[in-house]
């Protein structure tokens, strides 16, 4: 009967929490913004660092990811002279931990 009732709610509206993970799990969808969350996990990096070691990334492009792995809270910047370095938020520190966990 518990079974019955616990299949009930999953068949309902998703939770917050649910939908939340669902957004975190959008932001890194593209296998680009999921590399720069790995390397902003070893390090923080400026565009300039992240388009060399992503290789083939142009400039703009890798501006693109990082806008919106800002918009979806993983990554800050701070601001150096005239770069602005990006850093895991607590979220991205989370997710990059679980990415690491799946492939290992």
């Amino acid at each position: 009967m518990a079974a019955t009732s616990k299949s009930s709610k999953t068949s309902s509206r998703p939770s917050q929490q649910v939908r939340q993970a669902a957004d975190l799990l959008k932001q890194v969808s593209d296998p680009t913004r999921l590399q720069v969350l790995m390397l902003l996990s070893e390090k923080e990096r400026n565009v300039s660092q992240l388009c060399s070691d992503l290789g083939t990334q142009s400039q703009p492009a890798v501006s693109h990811h990082l806008a919106l792995l800002r918009h979806g809270r993983l990554i800050e910047p701070r601001r150096s002279g005239k770069h602005n370095f990006y850093y895991l938020t607590d979220a991205g520190r989370d997710l990059a931990e679980v990415v690491y966990e799946i492939i290992s």
